[in-house]
């Protein structure tokens, strides 16, 4: 369409012209792109562009919201003006050499978690249905009660709902190597290991059930299951081995060698050193988190859920999936999600006030599909495209979330899983806490919505 190629054409003017362009790529919403200079980018000029819905810099690539579908269209017709194209894997790649050394640290840990995400999803989903189906008054919908559910039901639903979390350790060291440059599946057979039936059973041992083997009489040596970090520590270092010794082994002997010794150096060291140490290390971190979560009068949910939408733009938040997978595994519940998705909702509810608030039809264009997409847990439209640029709707979305936060702890909600929020969130609070979970996430929309409304948001702002 002649109107897809104008923009296509503005955007490349808008951020440098051609010559400051390495390459486009584009996600199912953005279009990246690597530029030479960013000080070139004309930050005013592309958001006055037809169809966009913000745009930032991160992770050494700008980033230009389109939405879905869009952003497709607009691609297509970068590439008929002949740019430097390359796919969005191997820009992401390319953008990680860029960045501070903690920034390229975090980017590792979130690319390592986020392809194990949709399978705990999941897992959650299958928790949440499990928790409304047992329930006493869904069972006595059809004449049952408690007692009367077949054990093979329930047999069936703890196979859907403990599969992921029994081998967790698979999924990570599979996913570690995989980021670090080993063998994915050495990794995988590394994690099983952790987990290997001939050893004695974590829940076991910490139910007093079960005693852990006692190597060199003082070396406690337990399965793995459902531990973090033991999986994660023998993952990078299993890959770095791995590479040293594939250097070193003939090529002739290398599909012999390098797997033999990977895995019997790795075990070795996993069970005796890597593996207590580091399980030690979690069940610390694992307390510090649940004392703060714990802590009285809705503190940690003002706090959370008041600093939330801050860390995202940081891009730090990857770190917390990993706490996030800790209480799932642990304790099979999530009450940091129960408060997270008050600063999510809360955006919404800025955007939204924003789009029924101005009298720009550019502006309402923009902020009424936004603030749909906060509520469906993605807040970077609503974020990028309207309260930060307009500051105060973003700082009003952030009290909002404090406010629906400080709630949600009050109630002491805990999410069956993790990594969805909002509408598509109410799945994982189908065990007998829907009402409360729709009570504190309304609490939010309204606090950022009134707030926006009175002190956020005028036309005057967007004048200017």
């Amino acid at each position: 369409m002649a109107e897809n190629r104008k923009i296509a054409e503005e955007v490349i003017n808008a951020v440098g012209g051609r010559e400051n362009i390495q390459s486009v790529a584009h996600c199912a919403t953005r279009l990246r792109i690597m530029v030479n200079d960013k000080e070139k980018i004309n930050q005013e000029q592309v958001e006055t562009i037809n169809k966009v819905k913000g745009a930032f810099f991160n992770s050494g690539q700008y980033q230009i919201i389109f939405g879905t579908g869009t952003v497709n269209k607009i691609y297509e017709e970068v590439t008929l003006l002949g740019l430097s194209l390359m796919s969005a894997s191997d820009q992401k790649k390319e953008a990680i050499k860029s960045g501070s050394r903690f920034q390229r640290a975090v980017r590792t840990f979130g690319d390592v978690f986020v392809p194990i995400i949709p399978v705990l999803v999941a897992t959650g989903l299958f928790m949440g249905l499990r928790g409304l189906v047992m329930q006493e008054q869904v069972l006595a919908l059809f004449g049952m009660k408690p007692s009367d559910v077949s054990q093979n039901f329930i047999l069936f639903t703890q196979v859907l709902t403990d599969t992921a979390f029994i081998f967790l350790p698979a999924l990570i060291a599979w996913s570690t190597f995989r980021v670090f440059g080993g063998t994915p599946i050495i990794g995988l057979i590394l994690g099983l290991m952790l987990v290997s039936p001939s050893l004695p059973n974590a829940w076991a041992v910490a139910g007093g059930d079960v005693k852990p083997l006692h190597f060199f009489g003082f070396i406690p040596v337990v399965g793995y299951q459902a531990s973090v970090l033991p999986a994660f520590i023998s993952g990078i270092i299993g890959a770095k081995l791995e590479r040293a010794i594939r250097k070193r082994v003939p090529e002739s002997l290398d599909l012999i060698l390098t797997p033999f010794l990977t895995l019997l150096i790795m075990i070795t060291l996993s069970l005796l050193v890597i593996g207590p140490v580091f399980h030690t290390v979690e069940k610390g971190i694992l307390s510090v988190t649940t004392t703060v979560l714990s802590w009285p009068f809705g503190i940690s949910g003002i706090i959370i859920g008041g600093l939330n939408q801050i860390i995202v733009l940081t891009g730090v938040h990857h770190i917390f999936n990993m706490l996030e997978i800790q209480l799932l595994a642990q304790y099979h519940n999530n009450p940091y999600n129960a408060i997270i998705t008050c600063a999510v909702a809360a955006q919404g509810g800025a955007t939204l006030a924003v789009a029924l608030k101005t009298k720009s039809k550019k502006l309402k264009a923009l902020a009424f599909p936004s603030a749909l997409s906060a509520f469906l847990g993605i807040t970077e439209p609503a974020i990028f495209g309207v309260n930060l640029r307009y500051g105060k709707p973003f700082i009003m979305a952030l009290i909002g979330g404090a406010a629906g936060g400080f709630v949600a702890s009050l109630l002491k909600l805990k999410a069956t899983g993790m990594a969805v929020t909002v509408i598509p969130g109410t799945l994982l609070y189908l065990n007998g806490q829907v009402l409360q979970y729709i009570l504190v996430n309304l609490i939010a929309i309204a606090v950022a919505f009134i707030l926006t409304w009175m002190f956020g948001y005028s036309d005057k702002v967007e004048k200017k």
